[in-house]
């Protein structure tokens, strides 16, 4: 077994390196744009009186951000040669997203939006994978460059995790389908201009089977973003969003009719493995800067980096770093080779331990650095509060433990018997 990154890889990081200092960070200098950055961010970023939202402002730097990245090759790394990427696998961009977090707070890899010079996009799968060709033509080139924007329609008020109890409805008419129910959480609703809704079909509540997902344009009638909810990390994109009787043709539904929780699995297990990554290097960042400040603070006559209490913290995150990047790297490695199906239970067990351990390491961070360490001066309540959300969102790390305990006892994947009982 090899464990050493191929050399390519290597020199592909070295030249990303090289663009983010040439073209990334002059722009995150210039015309006060550390004001989203340093201490101020979360206030430069938000436009209170529009209900907790992006501003503007931040969204324009983004979208330059975007465009700088896409001109140089690098925006599209990870999608296939067909939309304009590299074909960069699984592994590639699991170091990538590793190591870009591991550069520390930057214009080059936002945390609070997912934004980053190698851009994360799940819909372009969903869409390669499961969109009619008209649905491409229309979707994919303007949602790449940021020209449209879609949503995801998941969660609803009464149902979260348990998405196969959804109450939202889509009934045939005529040809048309006709939406009615609420979803909660309703993300990217800010500038959507279309929302991927998950809708019941057909079946009972609780059948896997019966969900279908719809692409819905926002302006459609009886479509309604009622607010924001303002959330740990702001500004805000999570809406809570109305359906009543709204009307979409046949053509709106987004792969089979009664099979959209593939669609929807497609989408977490594309962004989960990836969050994953990102969490590593964000939780290495962390115990980086620890380590180093503990090495210069002198309390008492005697660095900080001589006392146990110190180091015996930060060699369990650096040795549980280790731990789940391996996991990380091998997971992704095997997602390259095998239908995400038959791993679901080794995404699950990245996502759920990487996201704990950036809580954590972010959590200690604060602690050694003191008083610092509680300020917006120094950017570790920023990583807590983003990460945070994390073991709540696109499945609990609840609900990631019971994927991996129903692959374990045969309750689920591979294993799973007839009468799901394990063999």
């Amino acid at each position: 077994m090899d464990f050493e990154l191929p050399e390519e890889l290597r020199r592909r990081l070295a030249g990303l390196d090289e663009f983010i200092e040439r073209e990334i960070v002059p722009l995150q200098r210039q015309d006060d744009n550390e004001r989203f950055f340093d201490h101020r961010r979360e206030w430069a970023r938000t436009d209170f009186e529009a209900g907790g939202t992006p501003r503007r402002e931040w969204e324009e730097l983004l979208g330059e951000m975007f465009r700088r990245a896409d001109r140089a090759g690098w925006l599209r790394y990870g999608l296939p040669k067909e939309v304009g990427g590299a074909g960069g696998s699984n592994v590639d961009m699991a170091v990538i997203r590793e190591h870009l977090a591991h550069r520390g707070l930057g214009l080059h890899n936002d945390l609070q939006n997912e934004s980053s010079v190698v851009g994360n996009f799940p819909f372009v799968h969903m869409l390669l994978e499961f969109g009619s060709p008209a649905q491409r033509a229309e979707l994919m080139e303007p949602m790449i460059t940021r020209r449209a924007r879609i949503g995801f329609g998941l969660t609803e008020p009464d149902h979260g995790s348990d998405a196969t109890w959804m109450e939202t409805t889509a009934t045939p008419d005529g040809g048309d389908w006709l939406l009615t129910g609420m979803k909660r959480f309703n993300s990217g609703m800010h500038s959507a201009t279309h929302d991927v809704i998950f809708a019941r079909t057909s079946g009972d509540p609780g059948d896997a089977r019966g969900i279908t997902a719809f692409i819905v344009p926002t302006n459609t009638p009886g479509f309604s973003v009622d607010f924001h909810w303002w959330t740990l990390n702001m500004p805000t994109d999570h809406a809570e969003v109305t359906l009543r009787e709204v009307r979409v043709p046949g053509e709106s539904v987004f792969g089979e009719v009664g099979g959209g929780l593939a669609v929807a699995q497609t989408f977490v297990h594309e962004n989960r493995i990836r969050q994953a990554a990102s969490g590593v290097g964000a939780a290495q960042y962390c115990i980086d800067r620890s380590v180093a400040y503990a090495r210069e603070r002198v309390t008492f006559g005697q660095p900080l980096a001589t006392r146990q209490a110190i180091q015996w913290p930060l060699v369990e995150l650096h040795t549980e770093a280790e731990l789940v990047r391996g996991l990380v790297r091998k997971t992704a490695w095997e997602l390259d080779r095998v239908p995400h199906m038959r791993i679901s239970d080794k995404v699950s067990m990245c996502n759920y331990r990487a996201n704990r351990l950036v809580c954590d390491a972010a959590d200690r961070a604060m602690q050694v650095h003191g008083g610092l360490g509680y300020t917006r001066h120094t950017p570790f309540e920023h990583i807590y509060r983003h990460h945070r959300r994390y073991r709540i969102t696109e499945g609990s790390e609840e609900v990631q433990m019971r994927r991996v305990a129903g692959y374990l006892f045969g309750f689920a994947g591979p294993a799973k018997t007839k009468t799901g009982s394990p063999s």
